[in-house]
């Protein structure tokens, strides 16, 4: 009777499943035929015999995998319900079709193999080895019945190792049974699996029929060993003389198998642990092993296979690298191979190679030897990093784009990168791992990379515009684009130069530099003539480059100061060229002194006579002579001249037109002209781009200054110059500042722009604005992908549009103008201090003006702010701005937070600017905590991590702001409830920062008091909230929990509605509770370790953890604990008590 209703299910799976995989099923169908397949698996009990029908060699693949998959099921989630003899009836069945129920190992699919082994790996987890001590017995057995039986050995030992090793799918105890039970049998097991190599590696090159089958059970074998070779003791992997890496070196010339026995060896070698146990890899250093490694490298087809291979083999030669650099010079006494200069020209071979990504894998090893303090001064690595850098000369240019066919990295690139965005993001990376490395050779070969890159430059100046032309390399107006081949190869002799030159000097000494070659150098670059705007910016950033040689050389001075500034074609090259003059003379200011009314009177003759000069070049000039006039160390006289440089602007700034202007929003949208319809065909004059220019030179200057006037850091250079003009109680001196009288001037109409600016977003403003420009107040698009993520074209990064709207140039002047104003009022506190922070009434114009809409405070003013405000006014002008802001920030904030949006911008937004409140925070806290926070963590490690983190401790510290806030309530209150909720934001990043740092270094400091229990159990149910949304995050889930931990623990004794609030979790255990409350309550319980009682406090709250999206409709396994295996043997013997001498009296005896 039961085997009729098992044909008669067995008939009606068939057809379930021929229906749910038929193309052709409609949807309605094929969902019927799943829930018909599922709940015969859930509640039927003819599981066993229907699938063991099914899974029959003589049904279709698809029905033999349905049937396989059943009796997983069956073992995976109701083996604790079997009886003994019914799971002895089903390891039998399952050992019986390991054994005869495949087809032979060539024709049999991967999908059968792949599902039987995991049948047994299933069995062996809940088994082996107490109830099943023969299992590796059963399994050699197996091998010899033929080859497929010994590939599904193979993948079984080797899913095995994954499950129990390297993704731990089971309980704590089991997995620690079953690993040590395979770590006793390592040795035989490796042996097993060596001979079944070795055996199978002959039979393949001697046979010519069955070749393929011995292939194939070669291929198992050594991916199952590299399952094992990266975990079991080095002992197994080194022993026999390294007979294990031997025959994987010989196996690098077997076209079939020596992808597999590459990526073997790649694991084998990037072990790491005692150097001592590590020393035997020296041995792959001889000439055998050298020399197969060698011959495998020689093809250069690209065949994906064969590419793989390459690349594993890359793998292998720079992990080698790392051992070397491990052991020579160590401890362990381990000689410079004599095949050193063999293994570097392989080496050099793949960074030479034509693919991009192979040449990038070399960079780590190449820096590590020439840092080597061993190995970086041996003649081999010497002569090998003046061929790197030569090799550099190729590595540095930009080619090898999947869309184009103009380099041989092209082909490589196809199968390396989807797009050409892919290729850009790699190889901008690729290039500053580039530069790293040349920066190292250089200091082994300083001259020699001089003089590679002296040729190098002199070659493109004398190529001049005779490169190849790709036409379809050059814009419309017949000049380069970024892609041309002149100018990623100015591109990259400017990088090559850029390392070169910061280095050279701190190698070499005075004498011995290259002076006269430079000057040479330098004289031909300022010499060449080409209009070109990106070759244009390649030039200036050489002439910054030579620049430190200029010190030696003054005369060159006047030269390079004129031609900086006259540099000027396209908008991008004249930012460059400000940004280079800017640095100069920062860098070298005392340098630069003596030639500073020169300098001035040039650029003043620059201000009156050319036109073309762009208010951005006028303020980049002023700001280059402001730093340069710090260096007078004299008070008047660069007050002076500060006067002097400015006058023009304070004029402009202080006017009545302009203060009409900036106190009226509506005059002011007439001023910007945003009130007018405009078209992009106008041609009539554009005065309202003429009064934004005027505004925008305006708010540049007054940043340039404030930003760049100090006084001297020397103090007694500071008391002689005049700027020093008093002393706090705490004797630290009191600075003034040379611009301090302007920006007085000039402040009340800076704020008066502020406050309109922030009156422009109510309706009536907004009715205000012209068709034209009613969405001059929307986020940029450009703004938007940064935002977002979003990468931007390849040209876009350097090519901004010549021509933009009306509306785009309306949006940036907007975003700059008040970018600018909070600029200039954050620099203000760090440059002028006290000055500043003096100022009468300074909270109430600050609230009146930038607070006026607190949607709209930008974080560099605020953060500013806070950090330089000396302590004597946290009070008077602190503690009046954070409190409306933190109140303001909790409510906005929180509300926007809970509001689920559709709009990822918004979303994006609002966790930008929770992270910059929460920032905000952290600084109340000791400046070590502080630092720590920021530092603590890789925020995107917090979504895919899967390894431990130990939580950052909260430290109990406050700053002086910190306890001066504390003492208002309302803000302390703001402050806490702000912190506590963030917990549950959607942010895993904001909710460890702020468990681990922020709550309780700000509870702990009310914790005595008197707090409400509602607020206690609110604060608590916090903690848990965070925990249900980030719980599976294991690094949010440690900090939460020791938080929750710390809360409990200081509180409960007083709150027993935190008792309350436990007893509510799901699946708690009331018994455990009561216990871990005895304990803290009791003074004369039994105390326990921390790191226990942490453990039991996870257990007790782990009801609050919420899973992740994808575990969360996830079955359960439940795999049972076996008696245990090694247990401790109790000593009968009272040591105390038993008479026996301890041994101890000994070491007090005096010496003889």
């Amino acid at each position: 009777m039961e085997l009729t209703n098992v044909a008669a299910m067995c008939d009606q799976l068939i057809k379930a499943v021929n229906v749910m995989m038929d193309a052709e099923t409609s949807q309605i169908y094929r969902l019927e035929a799943l829930k018909f397949c599922e709940e015969f698996k859930e509640t039927n009990s003819l599981c066993v015999p229907c699938g063991l029908q099914l899974a029959d060699k003589a049904q279709p693949a698809v029905i033999r995998h349905f049937g396989l998959q059943i009796l997983e099921h069956v073992i995976k989630f109701q083996w604790n319900n079997m009886q003994q003899q019914e799971k002895v009836q089903l390891k039998e069945c399952a050992m019986q079709l390991l054994s005869n129920g495949t087809h032979s190992i060539l024709e049999e699919e991967s999908h059968i193999k792949d599902v039987l082994s995991r049948i047994t790996v299933e069995m062996i987890k809940r088994e082996w080895p107490q109830h099943w001590p023969d299992m590796l017995k059963e399994m050699e057995a197996l091998t010899g019945q033929g080859e497929a039986q010994t590939e599904l050995v193979m993948l079984i030992l080797l899913r095995l190792a994954e499950d129990v090793i390297t993704f731990q799918t089971l309980p704590t105890q089991r997995r620690r049974d079953i690993q040590q039970t395979l770590t006793q049998n390592m040795e035989s097991i490796f042996s097993f699996m060596m001979a079944i190599l070795q055996l199978n590696v002959e039979d393949y090159r001697k046979l010519v029929s069955g070749a393929r089958a011995h292939c194939r059970v070669a291929v198992a074998t050594l991916n199952t060993l590299a399952g094992y070779i990266d975990w079991v003791s080095l002992v197994h992997i080194t022993s026999g003389n390294c007979h294990l890496l031997e025959i994987l070196c010989l196996l690098l010339s077997e076209p079939e198998l020596q992808l597999e026995a590459a990526e073997c060896l790649l694991i084998a070698i990037s072990r790491k642990g005692k150097l001592e146990d590590r020393k035997p890899f020296m041995l792959l250093f001889d000439d055998v092993a050298i020399h197969y490694i060698l011959s495998a490298a020689q093809a250069v087809e690209v065949v994906e296979r064969r590419y793989i291979f390459l690349k594993r083999l890359c793998q292998v030669l720079c992990a080698l690298g790392g051992q070397l650099c491990s052991l020579v010079g160590s401890d362990v006494e381990v000689e410079v191979p004599a095949n050193l200069s063999k293994y570097t020209e392989a080496l050099l071979a793949f960074t030479t190679h034509s693919s991009q990504f192979l040449k990038s894998s070399t960079l780590a090893t190449w820096g590590a030897l020439f840092r080597h303090e061993t190995l970086s001064k041996d003649a081999v690595v010497v002569e090998m990093a003046v061929k790197y850098l030569r090799a550099c000369m190729t590595n540095l240019v930009k080619a090898g784009f999947p869309s184009r066919d103009d380099n041989p990295s092209c082909e490589y690139s196809r199968v390396d990168f989807d797009s050409d965005e892919d290729f850009n993001s790699f190889f901008n990376s690729f290039r500053a791992q580039q530069g790293e490395v040349v920066r190292s050779a250089c200091r082994i070969v300083p001259l020699e990379a001089f003089q590679i890159a002296a040729e190098w430059l002199q070659y493109q100046i004398a190529m001049g515009g005779k490169n190849p032309v790709n036409l379809s390399s050059k814009t419309a107006e017949g000049l380069c684009s970024l892609l041309s081949p002149s100018v990623v190869q100015w591109d990259a002799v400017t990088v090559f130069m850029e390392c070169m030159v910061a280095h050279i000097f701190k190698s070499l000494e005075e004498e011995k530099l290259p002076i006269d070659q430079s000057m040479e150098l330098l004289q031909a670059v300022l010499n060449y003539e080409t209009k070109d705007p990106l070759i244009l910016s390649c030039v200036l950033t050489n002439v910054s480059a030579l620049f430190p040689f200029v010190i030696h050389r003054p005369h060159f001075l006047t030269q390079v100061l004129y031609k900086v500034p006259r540099t000027r074609a396209v908008k991008n090259v004249r930012r460059h060229a400000c940004s280079s003059i800017i640095k100069i003379c920062r860098d070298y200011p005392q340098f630069i002194l003596p030639c500073f009314d020169m300098f001035y009177n040039h650029v003043k003759k620059l201000f009156s006579s050319d036109t073309t000069l762009t208010h951005m070049e006028k303020c980049s000039l002023m700001e280059a002579l402001v730093l340069i006039s710090n260096h007078f160390k004299d008070f008047a006289k660069q007050k002076a001249f500060l006067d002097e440089l400015m006058a023009s602007v304070v004029a402009e700034w202080t006017s009545d037109e302009m203060r009409h202007v900036l106190w009226d929003p509506a005059l002011f949208l007439s001023f910007v002209g945003a009130d007018q319809v405009v078209t992009e065909q106008s041609t009539e004059k554009d005065t309202a781009g003429l009064n934004r220019g005027r505004l925008s030179f305006c708010l540049y200057a007054m940043l340039g200054v404030v930003k760049r006037a100090r006084w001297p850091a020397d103090l007694e250079e500071a008391k002689a110059g005049g700027f020093v003009v008093g002393y706090t109680p705490a004797g630290a001196p009191i600075y003034r500042n040379p611009c301090t009288a302007q920006f007085l001037v000039l402040l009340p109409n800076l704020l008066a722009l502020i406050r309109t600016h922030n009156s422009l977003f109510v309706p009536e403003n907004m009715a205000r604005l012209s068709e034209t420009f009613s969405r001059a107040h929307e986020v940029m698009d450009a703004e938007k992908n940064v935002v977002l993520g979003l990468p931007q074209h390849l040209l876009d990064i350097y090519d901004s549009p010549v021509y933009r709207t009306n509306l785009e140039r309306m949006q940036g002047f907007f975003t700059t103008l008040y970018d600018n104003c909070f600029h200039v009022l954050g620099n203000a506190g760090l440059s002028l201090q006290q000055e500043f922070y003096t100022i009468e009434r300074l909270a109430e114009e600050i609230a009146g003006s930038a607070f006026v809409s607190l949607d709209h405070v930008v974080r560099v003013f605020l953060r500013q702010l806070v950090l330089s405000c000396p302590q004597e006014y946290y009070d008077s002008l602190l503690c009046p701005l954070l409190g409306p802001l933190f109140t303001y920030m909790q409510q906005e904030v929180v509300c926007q937070e809970s509001q689920v949006t559709q709009e990822m911008l918004e979303e994006q937004l609002v966790r930008l600017l929770t992270r910059e409140v929460l920032d905000l925070l952290g600084m109340f806290q000791s400046v070590s905590s502080f630092c720590l926070k920021c530092s603590c963590i890789e925020e995107d490690m917090m979504m895919d991590s899967v390894q431990t983190v130990s939580p950052a401790q909260p430290t109990d510290e406050l700053t002086e702001l910190g306890k001066c806030l504390m003492k208002h309530e309302n803000i302390y209150m703001s402050l806490l409830t702000l912190s506590f909720t963030s917990l549950s934001w959607k942010d895993t990043s904001n909710c460890h920062r702020t468990a681990s740092m922020v709550c309780w270094t700000l509870l702990r400091q009310v914790v005595g008091g008197n707090l409400l229990p509602e607020a206690v159990t609110w604060f608590y149910t916090s903690v848990l909230r965070g925990l249900q949304v980030h719980g599976q995050h294991e690094v949010c889930n440690s900090t939460l929990s020791q938080l929750a931990m710390l809360i409990y623990e200081n509180l409960r004794p007083r709150y027993m509605e935190l008792r309350a609030v436990m007893t509510q979790i799901p699946n708690i255990s009331v018994e455990g509770l009561d216990q871990y409350d005895r304990r803290l309550m009791d003074p004369n319980a039994q105390k326990v370790g921390d790191k226990k009682r942490k453990d039991q406090f996870k257990k007790l709250i782990a009801g609050t953890v919420g899973k992740a999206l994808c575990q969360q409709f996830r079955k359960e396994v439940h795999i049972r604990n076996l008696p245990s295996l090694f247990k401790k043997p109790k000593s009968d013997k009272d040591l105390q008590n038993s008479g026996e001498p301890l041994g101890l009296a000994a070491l007090f005896v005096p010496g003889e």
